[in-house]
């Protein structure tokens, strides 16, 4: 059992907690249960493991190459949460590159410009992951995305949804070159977001609450979309903008489909 926070592997733990050091040593850090099981279900490599026995809530059920039990002051040091159910696993990322992704022909992709909250970025991967998005795709990021809040967020989420870092020219691109539809979501010169169709092959853009979106995704839009707000608010939270118009794409989806059954069952 390690005890003393002067240990090697605790003081590189804490090292880890900085997205540079992140980079650099190519790891992140998963904290609780359900994200490392999360992450292991999805294929992520679980180095190394780092368990605190008195705090445990239910019998372990992580495999790692490596574990070692540390005691509560220790794990104190090296938490990045409060009221941790007392695992810390050391991963391995997997970045992908956005050319490298072969979209299928009705793909639902979410695209996020230069987000920078990760608490944001793990929400919408949760989003994701519900409404069974094809990827997300962060132009031009502003936050790790592996950062531990935005894994915290996403309650593991982000290990289940592919996602992608790019500028926003190479994503631009990308979309073009793969005949996907880009909606913007952006308060000029827009269609309410129930008006749109989102049964062809669509990118949700999605730009900061401070400034919204660039004019490199106005310029690219081939259609802007607006949620009309009927209070005195004039936007949402990000992440609750992308959860609304997700859901309406998968809403039109679902009826599109059940349409083209019955159309099929009468021809018959």
């Amino acid at each position: 059992m390690i005890t003393s926070k002067s240990n090697p592997k605790i003081k590189n733990l804490v090292r880890l907690q900085k997205a540079s050091e992140r980079r650099e040593q190519n790891r992140i850090l998963i904290e609780g249960q359900r994200e490392i099981e999360r992450a292991q279900q999805c294929g992520f490599e679980i180095e190394q493991l780092y368990v605190c026995e008195s705090l445990l809530r239910e019998p372990l059920k992580i495999q790692a190459s490596f574990m070692e039990t540390v005691t509560e002051e220790v794990f104190d040091k090296i938490a990045y949460r409060e009221g941790s159910d007392g695992l810390l696993a050391v991963a391995i990322p997997k970045y992908k590159n956005i050319n490298e992704f072969k979209p299928r022909k009705n793909a639902l992709i979410i695209v996020l410009e230069t987000v920078e909250k990760p608490g944001n970025l793990g929400a919408v991967m949760r989003t994701a992951d519900a409404a069974g998005v094809d990827a997300v795709i962060v132009a031009d990021p502003a936050t790790d995305l592996y950062n531990p809040n935005a894994i915290r967020a996403s309650i593991g989420c982000i290990f289940s949804v592919p996602i992608y870092a790019c500028s926003t020219d190479e994503c631009i691109q990308w979309l073009k070159k793969n005949g996907i539809t880009i909606y913007c979501t952006y308060l000029k010169a827009s269609i309410d977001y129930l008006d749109a169709d989102f049964t062809k092959a669509s990118a949700l853009v999605m730009g900061t609450e401070a400034t919204g979106i660039s004019q490199a995704w106005v310029d690219a839009a081939d259609q802007n979309i607006i949620i009309p707000m009927n209070g005195i608010a004039d936007s949402l939270n990000v992440s609750v903008t992308t959860a609304i118009v997700t859901f309406e794409a998968v809403r039109q989806r679902r009826a599109s489909h059940r349409e083209a059954i019955s159309v099929g069952k009468t021809k018959q």
